[in-house]
């Protein structure tokens, strides 16, 4: 079974966290699957099926679970990653021990209907912006230990990723402005430590806010939790200053929110949503003969 993962999965960084939700999950062993005999000699096959409409993701990972499982098992794939697909729809096709299909299925499953949620959470909010030339970012709001996988999710439902860490990107936040006792104290004092490469982004939330930020020579100006008539006139004085700065916008962002933010002329829509919000999509394996 190829083992190679997208390049936004490398198997370095992706395996400690499978290695460690197998081992929580099979413990000292499986003692419903060992009590059936030697299910390791015996060949199995199975297949994954959509229970439910959604965008699938994560069957890359879904692979890489029963490859650390068991080198030689098969997880084949009916549906390329990030389709759309309705109930009873084949999504993929497994092959291995039956011991290691019974095993692998749970933590394969779960991350790859978590995933499938979150993809499918994002594509609506993407649909939704389909004619505006404003792009849908995530945010830093995900799960302790899944970051890589649920923003990975948000890329396959379209979207673009917002940093990943703290170390990706300066992002001047309201509690940083009050720490530092202002924007541009705040500013000042972060540009004597970071390296070059590194840009800005400071969190606004009034026009007097923009201004500041402005006058600081900031990269990327957050519009955070602004009316949209707000919003509009600090898009216009952000783009009459400097029409290189990137503007996002974020707060209490919805899928019926999405259009009358995008209409200001912001660059970006920055939403936790998809993430925090997204239910899972159901999926199952049946054993087949």
């Amino acid at each position: 079974m190829p083992s190679d993962l997208p390049l936004s999965l490398p198997a370095i960084l992706l395996d400690p966290h499978l290695q460690t939700w197998l081992q929580e999950d099979i413990g000292r062993g499986d003692w419903s699957t060992a009590g059936l005999g030697d299910l390791a000699r015996r060949p199995g096959a199975a297949i994954w099926v959509a229970k439910a409409p959604g965008i699938i993701a994560g069957l890359p990972v879904a692979a890489r679970v029963f490859h650390l499982l068991d080198p030689a098992a098969s997880f084949d794939p009916q549906v390329a990653e990030g389709s759309l697909c309705e109930p009873g729809t084949v999504v993929a096709n497994l092959r291995g021990s039956l011991a290691t299909l019974l095993m692998g299925e749970r933590v394969a499953l779960n991350l790859a209907m978590r995933l499938s949620g979150i993809a499918t959470a994002t594509r609506q909010s993407v649909d939704a912006l389909a004619d505006y030339p404003t792009q849908f970012v995530d945010t830093r709001k995900t799960t302790p230990g899944l970051r890589l996988l649920e923003k990975y999710a948000t890329r396959v439902g379209g979207a673009f990723n917002h940093r990943l860490g703290l170390d990706d990107a300066v992002m001047i936040k309201d509690n940083h402005i009050a720490a530092a006792g202002g924007i541009r104290a705040a500013v000042e004092q972060v540009r004597k430590t970071i390296p070059y490469t590194l840009n800005i982004e400071v969190e606004t939330s009034d026009l007097s806010q923009v201004k500041e930020a402005l006058a600081c020579g900031v990269e990327i100006i957050m519009l955070d939790n602004m009316p949209p008539d707000v919003m509009t006139m600090a898009v216009q004085i952000i783009r009459q200053a400097n029409p290189r700065i990137k503007i996002e916008a974020s707060g209490n962002v919805t899928l019926d929110t999405l259009r009358p933010i995008a209409e200001t002329g912001v660059d970006f829509i920055s939403s936790s949503a998809p993430i925090t919000r997204a239910p899972w999509l159901d999926l199952s394996m049946r054993m087949v003969e």
